[in-house]
């Protein structure tokens, strides 16, 4: 099966990170989890997301780098919101990468230089989403998936940020569900 790297949203490595992970878990892949807060999570958006800024985005992306540096290349990055940046930045610019998975987030395709030749990338988010949809991450993806031999964007009803961690109270179980079954024939698929 496959190895999947996910790395969390502003919020840190929540229980509802890990259980997104288990779902995947579940379908017989392996599931990597970096801690790029370092046992820190935050109950708001407001909190993680000034703790990201007092650490640095680019600190946060190179924590992922090393994460990554001690497992196999061959792997799908994925990440939802802030856990985008180093997912999309690790399949773009690290050889043999399977795959990328972006939730509710999504960086310029140009951010990192072309996206890469047979490498597949989902991005999935909701329509009215203010941080995805009204920030530009839409318009950027719908960019990525010109550039990708394989890219598919995804939307889904409503105007929830992170709504694939079950532990918050904006989650969506449906479109968690659409999401996983959606990723995982990409995943099978390669």
């Amino acid at each position: 099966m496959t190895e999947i790297v996910l790395f969390h949203h502003v919020h840190g490595l929540t229980d509802g990170v890990r259980a997104l992970a288990a779902r995947f878990e579940a379908a017989g892949h392996t599931v990597h989890l970096p801690d790029l807060f370092e046992g820190r999570t935050f109950p708001t958006l407001e909190q993680g997301l000034a703790y990201a800024q007092e650490v640095g985005f680019s600190r946060i992306a190179e924590r992922g780098r090393v994460a990554a540096d001690a497992l196999p290349e061959d792997v799908v990055y994925a990440g939802i919101s802030l856990g985008v940046s180093p997912a999309q930045m690790l399949a773009q610019t690290r050889p043999r990468a399977r795959g990328a998975l972006l939730l509710e987030g999504c960086l310029p395709h140009g951010e990192f230089g072309p996206w890469p030749r047979g490498v597949p990338v989902q991005v999935h988010g909701m329509a009215d989403d203010p941080i995805f949809a009204a920030e530009g991450d839409l318009d950027a993806a719908r960019a990525l998936v010109k550039e990708a031999d394989d890219g598919e964007v995804f939307t889904y009803p409503g105007s929830v940020h992170l709504f694939t961690d079950e532990g918050l109270p904006g989650y969506d179980a449906d479109a968690t569900a659409q999401v996983v079954a959606r990723a995982l024939t990409m995943i099978g698929r390669h």
